[in-house]
């Protein structure tokens, strides 16, 4: 197993419609750069955002999650308050080849500004547009600007394919079509 090259991706997406829409080349001019890389893929953000807020005091609970908890927001920009975060959606629709896993990795013209997003593995046979969570580690308010890049994609075939898949097991988060909350 073993990270693949842009190649490989172009491949992919050929033969599988992995990434739609596709952008074949890195895009960065005045933007934060999306589209194919030389050994991943950076993803763009949506404009959709939730924003999570203490307004309603609750405890987060991924069991029982409130999502009174967020306050929706769709927008070219999303300010994240301090030490908060928000959740959004992938422009792009990803399915994922069962011989293959990918990492989801945070950009680092973000992460130099204190916003992380989380590191979240999608796994073979797993479909739809990926939820992303953007964290504000910072004690100022931090922006997130829709349609270009926030966070990179790092794929991995394996030698074989798994014996079980998401869609195997009825991945509770499969085909998602828009960003989704917690769910048990």
């Amino acid at each position: 197993m073993g990270v693949k090259s842009d190649r490989w991706i172009k491949r992919m997406v050929e033969e599988y419609r992995m990434i739609e829409p596709f952008c074949p080349e890195l895009v960065s001019d005045g933007k934060i750069s999306y589209g194919l890389s030389s050994y991943g893929y950076d993803v763009r953000v949506d404009n959709k955002f939730k924003i999570f807020t203490n307004i309603n005091s609750t405890i987060v609970d991924p069991k029982n999650f409130d999502s009174r908890s967020f306050v929706d927001v769709e927008s070219d920009v999303c300010i994240i308050p301090p030490n908060s975060f928000a959740l959004a959606k992938s422009v792009e629709y990803f399915r994922i080849p069962r011989n293959v896993i990918v990492i989801c990795i945070g950009k680092s013209t973000y992460a130099r500004c204190g916003i992380i997003v989380n590191v979240t593995p999608i796994e073979p046979e797993w479909e739809g547009y990926i939820t992303l969570e953007i964290s504000n580690t910072t004690p100022l308010p931090a922006k997130i600007y829709a349609y270009e890049g926030l966070a990179q994609l790092v794929f991995f075939e394996a030698d074989e394919p798994c014996e079980v898949s998401y869609t195997d097991r009825k991945g509770k988060y499969n085909k998602q079509m828009d960003l989704t909350l917690p769910k048990v």
